[in-house]
């Protein structure tokens, strides 16, 4: 049996797409499957104790800056620490990742996912809007619109329910979190420590 790492994450964190890349190469080479999680950070941060971006002390609001710059040029990765639409809901996003796992599975889904995080983060593209999400799972050779009919249905808010849900049962509090043999790692820059966990 493969091991297998569950990936809990929001689609507009800046942090996640940073990690995101990497986490996806790490997992294939080591065989492990992805349970792959988008979840509702908002409720998260409301009983963990997080607060939305805005509502950050402004040492941590610019702290949480420089380590994006420093992370972006560290890893030769774009990333403009103040896009254009930002904040942004990534809830569409997320169930719209769920839709296309489901339609198509994990690989795609995770495929689609990073699109979506550079189009955030890179490409001054606003994740929270249909015709720019359809245009995004487009590149992907997806149908967009028969994916974002179907992200909108009471099926797929449930799924992203239950992530959140699980999340939470997690003791998940930010975002990426990865959870290999039942042991949680918080954020991108903890890639060395999943990637020791799946050499195991």
């Amino acid at each position: 049996m493969p091991k297998v790492c569950e990936y809990y994450f929001a689609p507009q964190s800046p942090f996640a797409y940073l990690g995101h890349a990497r986490f996806v190469a790490l997992a294939k080479q080591y065989g492990v499957q992805i349970d792959l999680k988008p979840c509702d950070m908002g409720k998260i941060f409301s009983v963990s104790g997080g607060l939305p971006l805005a509502k950050r002390a402004p040492q941590r609001q610019a702290y949480r800056l420089l380590e994006l710059q420093r992370w972006s040029e560290f890893l030769g990765q774009p990333l403009n620490p103040q896009p254009k639409f930002f904040p942004v809901s990534g809830d569409l996003a997320a169930k719209l990742i769920i839709a296309a796992q489901l339609a198509h599975g994990t690989n795609t889904a995770l495929e689609l996912t990073g699109a979506i995080m550079a189009a955030a983060w890179a490409e001054e593209k606003n994740i929270a809007d249909n015709d720019t999400l359809a245009g995004i799972a487009a590149t992907l050779e997806l149908d967009g619109k028969s994916l974002l009919k179907s992200a909108e249905t009471a099926s797929i808010q449930t799924v992203y329910d239950q992530h959140t849900d699980q999340a939470i049962a997690a003791n998940v509090f930010g975002a990426p979190w990865f959870i290999v043999d039942g042991e949680g790692y918080w954020g991108q820059d903890r890639l060395d420590f999943v990637e020791r966990a799946f050499a195991k």
